[in-house]
Order: C-alpha cells, then sequence, then structure tokens
C-alpha cells in the first residue's frame, strides 16, 4: 500500500488585497511555514490566480523546489450563491496527491484555511481517507482581534458575517449581546470590507452604552490599528472606518 502524503493546512498573509501586499511576506509569515510551502508541488486552493501571487511571495524569501508552471493547483468547488449546502465535493479527486504519496497544500485567501474559509470539508475528508493532517502557523485575524481587544479571551465565539438586512442585523446583535452578558463571552465577527461603516453604525445603534466594542482594522499591515471602548464612548466620537480594509469587530457585553 502507498504511503499517504501529509495535507499541510498553509496560511496566507491577512495583506491580500491590500496596498501592502508587496511587502516581504517573510515579515508575515514564520520561516519554517514558507520553507514547506516552498517544497509542495500540489495545491488545493480558493483561487489559483491568488495562489500563484502567494508562491511568488514565497520564491521570494525561499526558492520553490521547481517552476511555478509546473505545480499543480486545484480550486475547491465553488457552490452557487447562498446553497452551499449543493456544492460538489469530491474530496478523493482533490486529496489525489496524498492519496498517492505526495504532500498537498491547502490554502485559502487570507490567514488560516478552514477558519472563516472555505477548506473544512476536505480536512474532514483527509481525516477520513487516513492522511495526516498538518496547520502551519501564520496570522488568524480572529485571534489576533481578541488579543489585542482586551476583551474576554478565556471565552469567546466567531459568529462570522451577520445578515445584510437591516433588521435581520438589528435583531442579530440584540441576541449576541445577550448571549455576551449570559455567559461573560465575547463576540466576534467579520464583515466585507466596503460595508464596515455599516456594520459599525449598527452596532452602536444597537448595543446598550455599557457594553464595550473593540474594532481592529489591518491587521499585521503596517498601519494597522485596535480601538477598545464602550459603546457611550464609540457614540461620542465614532471615528470612520476605511472601507478598503479588512476589520474585525468584538464586543462583551457588561
Amino acid at each position: 500500500m502507498t504511503a499517504r502524503g501529509t495535507l499541510y493546512l498553509v496560511p496566507n498573509g491577512l495583506d491580500v488585497g491590500t496596498t501592502d501586499v508587496e511587502a516581504d511576506l517573510g515579515e508575515r509569515l514564520p520561516l519554517g511555514t514558507l520553507r514547506v510551502a516552498a517544497r509542495l508541488g500540489h495545491w488545493v486552493c480558493e483561487n489559483a490566480k491568488t495562489t500563484r501571487a502567494f508562491l511568488k511571495r514565497v520564491d521570494a524569501v525561499c526558492a520553490l523546489a521547481g517552476p511555478l508552471q509546473q505545480i499543480a493547483i486545484v480550486e475547491l468547488p465553488r457552490p452557487p450563491k447562498g446553497r452551499p449546502d449543493i456544492a460538489a465535493f469530491d474530496g478523493e479527486r482533490l486529496l489525489a496527491p496524498a492519496l498517492a504519496g505526495s504532500d498537498l497544500g491547502l490554502i485559502s485567501e487570507a490567514g488560516l484555511p478552514a477558519v472563516a474559509d472555505p477548506g473544512a470539508r476536505l480536512v474532514a475528508a483527509a481525516h477520513g481517507a487516513g492522511v495526516r493532517v498538518v496547520a502551519l502557523p501564520g496570522a488568524s485575524s480572529i485571534t489576533l482581534a481578541v488579543a489585542a481587544s482586551g476583551l474576554n479571551g478565556q471565552s469567546f465565539a466567531f459568529v462570522g458575517y451577520l445578515p445584510i438586512e437591516a433588521e435581520g442585523r438589528n435583531a442579530r446583535i440584540r441576541e449576541l449581546e445577550s448571549t455576551s452578558r449570559r455567559l461573560l463571552q465575547t463576540q466576534v465577527m467579520i464583515e466585507t470590507p466596503y460595508r464596515n461603516p455599516v456594520l459599525l453604525g449598527a452596532l452602536l445603534a444597537q448595543l446598550h452604552p455599557a457594553t464595550v466594542l473593540s474594532v481592529s482594522v489591518g491587521l499585521t499591515l503596517a498601519n494597522e490599528s485596535t480601538r477598545s471602548d464602550s459603546i457611550e464612548r464609540w457614540r461620542m466620537s465614532p471615528g470612520t472606518l476605511p472601507a478598503d480594509v479588512p476589520a474585525v469587530f468584538s464586543f462583551l457585553a457588561r
């Protein structure tokens, strides 16, 4: 029986899509992670184009084991909009290199694969097929934001995106605040960058004045910032959020 390869979960930088994307990747990811990425000849990803761009950045720090053109890159299946439940998924096909004995990389568009990004089904399929899974170290905007917030890092929940429609979003915010107060649990969420100002406005309108809100913008970028303050003080000086830089929102009810 052919020995299985390893599925490596390779983190991407958090600067993808920003003006900082030309920065030395060695300043954003551990050298050991880049060395593993440089030797992999098989990849599964969200987008082949951005994965090639990532590998070019890797090559500038650690030379790739072979020409970029010879690296096999396969995209994860994309479900119809709003219907993730009916996405075609062939784990055996995606894991074929690992099943044949070659190591395989899984990468997301930013941060850690399968954390607030697609890929969990492939990881589950790897476990089911007896393929070793190794998560390589790298930045996660979720954990960085919690660490920088000063909120409860012993108990927190990442709730992803809130509803786009205002009524549903407002109801969800109130529900999460109730949960936060009952469990003393930090609630963490993200939004598409161009909707950052909308989400901030909704949080300021719906949360109790004593609730503490933390907003981390552009984590790992040169001009990153985190502000943690009560809703009462946020309302007095709301400031503005960029609509083209990723942000993470966290709050803890008091």
